[in-house]
């Protein structure tokens, strides 16, 4: 069971990036999927969560209005859009994976209920 972050990238403040989260070996349809960002010297942080059915988003306050979470589970992928970046932006954004019934509107209160991880993707905001 594998998750796959790509995207990533060196952007200008004010740009766009979207990043995906592929998943192998499992049916994203029976995982929630949470996108995170780790900045440097700084602790992992929840930034958003796609529900299972993909119905159910939530974002952290910070980034409300400026990230978008979107899937595709016939594609088995998640994809994180960030749009007016800014340097405090940058960081490796990751994505995880939460065991949930299939086609559910739960998202996961806690990090720990994230079971799988992938390696992560590195974005860079700097002019």
């Amino acid at each position: 069971l594998q998750l796959a972050e790509s995207g990533g990238g060196l952007v200008q403040p004010g740009g766009s990036l979207r990043l995906s989260c592929t998943a192998s070996g499992f049916s994203s349809d029976y995982y929630a999927i949470g996108w995170f960002r780790q900045a440097p010297g700084k602790e992992r942080k929840e930034m958003g969560c796609s529900s299972s059915s993909g119905v159910n988003v939530q974002y952290d306050d910070a980034v409300k209005g400026r990230f978008t979470i979107s899937r595709d589970n016939a594609e088995n992928t998640v994809y994180l859009q960030i749009d007016s970046l800014r340097p405090e932006d940058t960081a490796v954004y990751y994505c995880a994976a939460a065991p949930a019934i299939r086609n559910s509107d739960w998202c996961p209160d806690y990090e720990p209920n994230y079971e799988f991880w992938g390696q992560g993707t590195q974005v860079i905001v700097s002019s």
